[in-house]
C-alpha cells in the first residue's frame, strides 16, 4: 500500500501565510515609517516655530534696546547742553564780583584831572581811552594803574592833543587778587 502524500496544498498554504505575513510586515514597516517621518517632520516644525518666536522676541528686545538707546543719547546731549551752560554760569557768577573788583580798582586808581571816555575787556586785557588835561596827569595816572594790587603794568599806546587836553589809550592786564586781599572768606 501505498500511501500517498500531497505536499503541494500544504506548501502553497505555508507560502500564502508567508506572503500574507511578508505584507503584513511590509504595510506595517510603511505605516511606522511614515508615521515616524510625519513625527520626526512635526518636530522640526515646533522646533523651527519655537525659534521664529526666540528671533521675534529677540528684534522686539533689540527694537526696545535700540529706543533706550536713542533715549539714553537724547539724555546725554541734555546732560552735555545743560553742563555746557552751568559752566557759563560759574563763570558769569565767578566773573561778577572781578568785574566789580576792577571797577573800584579804576575808580580808585583815578588821578585828578583824568577821565575815561571808553573801556573795553578782552580776557584779562582792558583797553582804557581818557582824556586828560596835561601830560603829566597821564604819567600819574599809568603809576595810579601800576601801584594798584588788580593791574599789571599799563601799556600806553597813544597820546593826542585834542583843543589843549590829552586823547590817551592804553592797555593794562588784569589779575584777581587772592581771596584773603580781597578781604572774602573762603
Amino acid at each position: 500500500m501505498t500511501v500517498e502524500i500531497n505536499l503541494l496544498p500544504w506548501r502553497e498554504a505555508q507560502r500564502q501565510r508567508r506572503s500574507k505575513r511578508f505584507y503584513f510586515s511590509l504595510g506595517l514597516a510603511a505605516l511606522i515609517g511614515l508615521g515616524g517621518g510625519y513625527a520626526v517632520t512635526w518636530h522640526y516644525e515646533q522646533q523651527l516655530v519655537a525659534q521664529q518666536q526666540r528671533h521675534e522676541l529677540i528684534r522686539r528686545r533689540t527694537a526696545e534696546l535700540d529706543r533706550d538707546i536713542r533715549t539714553i543719547s537724547q539724555y546725554e546731549a541734555q546732560v552735555e547742553d545743560l553742563a555746557r551752560r552751568l559752566e557759563v554760569f560759574q563763570r558769569l557768577q565767578s566773573g561778577r564780583p572781578q568785574t566789580v573788583h576792577v571797577f573800584n580798582a579804576l575808580a580808585a586808581s583815578l588821578e585828578e584831572g583824568v577821565h575815561y571816555s571808553s573801556l573795553s575787556r578782552q580776557g584779562d586785557q582792558l583797553r582804557l581811552v581818557g582824556v586828560a588835561e596835561d601830560n603829566r596827569h597821564v604819567s600819574d595816572q599809568l603809576r595810579g594803574l601800576e601801584d594798584s594790587p588788580v593791574f599789571d603794568v599799563p601799556v600806553l599806546s597813544e597820546v593826542e592833543t585834542d583843543d589843549g587836553q590829552r586823547r590817551f589809550a592804553l592797555t593794562v592786564g588784569q589779575h584777581m587778587p587772592n581771596r584773603e586781599q580781597q578781604g572774602v572768606a573762603p
